[in-house]
């Protein structure tokens, strides 16, 4: 029985993470969770799992459900997550919180020498030096959740690292991957959640339009897996069968494939290292799907891709400062306050006026966070 902290419960992952935990109640168990403002479905968690201690955004919220649940230890905010993280019943902890408010209760866990499932891109990306190098001294297995990088992940096991000669990164290009840039003015915000192959979030739909989202996800690779950017590539895959691919120095490619459900990658960081059935998993048919297509990326039409491998390639805060605009600039795209390609022109200038400082601690990255938001939101008129 392997006991699970569940960070952002009610959220895209988090939510098909309580479905996965719901459906092997003998491996599973839930001691604790946290969720932002969604009272309904963090009631429904505890109803059906029962943990000791829940953390919600605030303080409102965790009083209104202690009041249901007197039983359950309630908590509320930042502290909260920490706690929920760092809880001493838990051996593994899932991250699955939007943007970079994980990172301080992640680090956390990882002191204590948990198992980290991580399925927060934006952790990895603004602080993987502190992560990797934390984990390493603590000795705690960070396990991806992302489905590209676990398919690399299971792509490499029982092979030596050493013979890898590139990562291959599968991208679906979004919902507006047959637009052309001029095709891209106007576009609403309704249009550019309909993603053609995932149910996931609005921020990490959007991020998948602009394909910020794959930029992300080289970054976690070089991170996760210590390959240098050069050696990481993207390719257009539109049905979203091949999950991701690593290929060897003799020339053979090792792929990991599987209809689009986000439950098998965070079943497998579960059960590692070994396998469950999946409830009501939809069995790959290659018979039926009949043709699998292909692509190169044009860093031209997808300019986000091309700012997130030059801000990997610099390295320090820059990450940070990519990240943290980029997160601003969607949340502002979603309230209709910029357009859809004022998102990469906001990630752009930030950029472009960043100084940048290698290796960043913790409070520095928090600071350059903190202030690059602050920014993007001035430049909004």
């Amino acid at each position: 029985m392997k006991k699970i902290s569940l960070l952002g419960a009610t959220g895209s992952i988090g939510w098909q993470t309580f479905d996965v935990l719901l459906a092997h109640p003998n491996a599973f168990q839930l001691v604790a969770f946290s969720a932002g403002k969604n009272i309904e479905k963090s009631r429904e968690i505890i109803q059906k799992l029962q943990p000791e201690l829940v953390s919600m955004q605030t303080e409102e919220a965790a009083k209104t459900l202690q009041e249901e649940f007197p039983h359950v230890s309630f908590t509320y905010g930042e502290k909260g997550l920490v706690e929920v993280a760092t809880h001493p019943d838990s051996t593994v902890l899932v991250n699955a919180v939007l943007g970079s408010v994980g990172l301080e209760s992640t680090l956390a866990a990882i002191r204590m020498g948990k198992t980290i499932a991580i399925a927060n891109k934006e952790t990895l990306v603004t602080a993987g030096h502190l992560v990797m190098s934390e984990a390493q001294k603590y000795n705690a297995p960070i396990l991806p959740v992302d489905s590209e990088h676990s398919a690399v992940f299971q792509s490499m096991n029982g092979e030596n690292k050493k013979r890898i000669e590139r990562i291959i990164l599968t991208a679906s290009g979004g919902s507006f991957r047959d637009k052309t840039r001029d095709e891209l003015v106007g576009v609403t915000v309704k249009d550019a959640l309909n993603h053609p192959n995932w149910s996931m979030g609005a921020k990490i739909t959007i991020d998948s339009a602009t394909m910020m989202n794959k930029g992300l996800e080289v970054i976690e690779a070089h991170v996760l897996f210590n390959m240098p950017y050069d050696n990481i590539d993207v390719l257009l895959h539109r049905e979203s069968i091949i999950h991701s691919m690593v290929e060897y120095e003799d020339t053979s490619v090792i792929a990991q494939l599987g209809t689009p459900d986000m439950r098998v990658p965070i079943q497998y960081a579960l059960s590692y290292p070994d396998r469950l059935p999946l409830s009501n998993g939809q069995r790959l048919n290659l018979a039926q799907i009949g043709q699998l297509h292909f692509k190169e990326v044009d860093f031209d039409r997808f300019r986000a891709l091309k700012l997130a491998y030059d801000a990997g390639r610099m390295g320090g805060t820059i990450l940070t400062a990519m990240n943290a605009a980029n997160e601003a600039a969607v949340e502002l795209f979603l309230q209709e306050k910029i357009t859809f390609l004022e998102i990469e022109e906001c990630i752009e200038r930030i950029m472009n006026s960043h100084n940048n400082i290698a290796l960043p601690d913790l409070e520095t990255i928090l600071h350059v966070d903190s202030e690059t938001r602050k920014t993007v939101a001035s430049m909004v008129k």
